[in-house]
């Protein structure tokens, strides 16, 4: 997903503790010892222990974790320290952030073996290798069915939905200045309207009463009345901006399993996510992060990884946890966007919905 402000979702949910791998409150990196791989990450970073330990065994290297914060920031902070970075491996960056990775030469090319496995539509980078998939998530409004059944409402299954009077002041999503789930549903819409078609869009949101706040955290865990955080906090929002794998992260954490989620996902509202790891340029330890990029796409570490980040593995046949089956199927016709164009308007596209939505 965490809060996924800038890491997602969703891409890990905000609900997953982070997995301590070796010394991974460590604020250094390997520091050239060869036997040690250090991975920079942002905070969603989680894995089993036993499938960290089965690889430590088989390579011979111990595995150092550095949670670095959220996505943008932890990418920012690995461009600004690339000369002599702080670890070995960057695991986090998404195709929403990739190009800025790509253009400031974060990481040196490499080709990890199983890469044949991984599905075409994955390998953003093409045959330059710079960064290996490593999981996807789609980022999609989430719908309290509570509410819309009290209300004998349908929840809304489009992004035209939300702009009906029967949605007013339903809606809460993130900012998508500060927020990579916020930035996704952005991109979404202009995916869906194009350049120009979704200014208009968001000014039919915002008549509509759509309410912004800074991350995922807030909107899901406090303004949200279908999560169990946001029931515990009030939250009188029964539309959110959020990830398709949160209905199964809400049965997997309940105090009570329910035998149906009590979230649903509007499927015509989601955006593809794609998150991406890399060998970082001067890397300490350049064999062991090699060692650990193709553990990466391994089937025990893809199929490890659902019920830990709430991602989809990339690599076809893993297999994937039944409640993602049951309670959270991938979108099947998610909108996307090429990295070059988000890459082209980005900045431009945010500073604009800024001066739209926000003022």
């Amino acid at each position: 997903m965490t809060g996924r402000q800038f890491a997602a979702v969703a891409v890990g949910l905000g609900m997953v503790t982070l997995s301590a791998c070796g010394s991974s409150g460590s604020t250094a990196g390997s520091g050239g010892d060869p036997k040690t791989v250090t991975l920079v990450s942002h905070d969603s970073w989680a894995a089993s222990k036993t499938v960290i330990a089965a690889f430590e065994k088989e390579s011979g290297y111990h595995v150092k974790v550095l949670p670095d914060g959220d996505a943008g920031q932890a990418v920012n902070k690995a461009i600004l320290t690339k000369d002599n970075p702080q670890g070995d491996v960057f695991f986090g960056v998404d195709n929403t952030l990739l190009s800025r990775a790509l253009d400031n030469g974060l990481f040196q090319p490499y080709a990890a073996k199983g890469l044949d496995q991984v599905g075409a539509q994955y390998q953003l980078d093409g045959d330059k290798h710079r960064v290996t998939p490593i999981d996807y998530g789609d980022i999609c409004v989430n719908y309290d069915k509570k509410y819309f059944a009290d209300h004998k409402l349908a929840p809304p299954a489009s992004l035209d939905d939300l702009t009906e009077p029967a949605y007013k002041n339903l809606l809460v999503t993130e900012n998508a200045a500060t927020s990579s789930p916020g930035l996704g549903f952005l991109l979404g819409t202009a995916a869906k309207y194009g350049d120009k078609g979704w200014q208009e869009y968001w000014s039919k949101l915002k008549g509509n009463g759509v309410k912004v706040v800074d991350g995922w955290e807030q909107a899901y865990e406090q303004e949200f009345s279908g999560s169990a955080a946001g029931r515990k906090a009030g939250g009188d929002r029964p539309l959110v901006v959020s990830y398709a794998s949160s209905p199964p992260a809400e049965v997997v954490y309940a105090k009570s399993r329910p035998t149906t989620a009590p979230t649903g996902v509007a499927a015509g509202t989601c955006f593809r996510q794609i998150e991406f790891a890399g060998l970082l340029s001067n890397a300490h330890n350049p064999k062991g992060a090699k060692a650990f990029l193709d553990f990466l796409i391994s089937r025990r570490f893809q199929e490890d990884m659902p019920l830990n980040m709430y991602v989809y593995p990339v690599v076809r046949g893993a297999r994937v946890p039944a409640e993602f089956t049951e309670y959270g199927p991938a979108a099947k016709n998610p909108e996307t966007m090429a990295p070059t164009k988000i890459a082209a308007n980005r900045d431009q596209w945010v500073r604009s919905w800024t001066s739209l939505v926000l003022k």
